[in-house]
């Protein structure tokens, strides 16, 4: 009973200040010990066929998670992006019931028109952005998943997003939709907000919808010295956030409501030359490159048998 919440976070190196607010936010809730692991640069090999390549730095760790956890115990699956506002007790508490998994299920249908307003593609139906699992149960291996990757045993999309490396019967659906709400907020509802469009999340982006919930997050660390300028100026100057942050944490929740659309555009014009999550898009940019170089010598191949 004393051992402490086992949190995993996905994260990239431009997302660790982004960790560190998160956790904050599930610290300054609850009473119980929480440990957090940011999976940062974990030794995932790639994939042989770019169409399985990860669409993040971090999307293969989770499969990671019971053997860094030495196959003990249970652990907590979370993305970087995102907040808590409640006792993450309610969310850790969750039974298993014989399950080795337990997500959200497919999005309520309110959240899905709000994701489909917002332009998102219509969710799938198993969410795992946030996922309990019992470790002493899940023997993965990181290298023996890739290996069924480059066997054909399945793909990206199955892989991810049809959880296909268990059966129906290993999963529990039981996450409620209030501890991954994405792109949505709403007080004594929302557990967790996931700010899961990454163009417009707040540390790079001036103007989402929520973003002031981060802020504040932000400005009680400042306070508290949980957190630095020092730091924050960093990954500003590394290009990790936004050059308009330390601006909107002096001065936005002190504008008045008229006034906010005049100086979130002021600080759009400061952010203009940004380019958030390089990275990212620099290997995605290698990834779409690789996938059309090998399209080009399947057909010339095809040519040549052809002739």
């Amino acid at each position: 009973m004393n051992e402490p919440v086992s949190i995993y976070v996905g994260a990239d190196r431009s997302q660790l200040l982004a960790v560190k607010v998160l956790e904050h936010s599930i610290q300054r809730h609850t009473e119980l010990p929480v440990k957090v692991h940011a999976m940062v640069d974990l030794p995932v090999r790639v994939p042989q066929d770019p169409l399985n390549w990860q669409r993040t730095g971090f999307s293969f760790s989770r499969f990671c998670i019971p053997e860094l956890a030495n196959y003990r115990g249970r652990a907590l699956y979370l993305d970087a992006d995102m907040l808590v506002f409640t006792d993450i007790a309610d969310l850790w508490n969750i039974p298993f019931d014989g399950a080795k998994v337990v997500i959200q299920a497919e999005l309520a249908a309110a959240q899905q028109q709000i994701c489909q307003k917002k332009g998102a593609p219509k969710q799938r139906v198993k969410q795992c952005a946030v996922m309990l699992l019992d470790c002493d149960r899940l023997p993965w291996q990181i290298n023996n998943i890739i290996d069924s990757l480059d066997q054909g045993n399945y793909d990206y999309e199955e892989l991810m997003y049809d959880l296909c490396i268990l059966d129906e019967s290993e999963i529990r659906y039981a996450i409620p939709f209030g501890w991954n709400s994405m792109e949505y907020y709403q007080p004594n509802e929302t557990a967790l907000l996931h700010y899961t469009d990454m163009a417009t999340q707040p540390w790079v982006y001036a103007r989402n919808e929520y973003g002031y919930l981060w802020l504040e997050e932000v400005r009680l660390m400042l306070k508290t010295g949980k957190l630095t300028p020092a730091e924050l100026k960093t990954e500003i100057d590394l290009g990790h956030f936004r050059p308009s942050l330390m601006a909107a944490l002096r001065w936005e929740h002190k504008v008045p409501s008229l006034l906010k659309p005049q100086f979130q555009k002021l600080l759009k014009i400061v952010d203009r030359p940004y380019k958030p999550h390089q990275e990212v898009y620099r290997q995605k940019k290698i990834r779409k490159t690789a996938i059309k170089e090998r399209e080009l010598a399947t057909r010339g191949a095809k040519r040549c048998n052809a002739n």
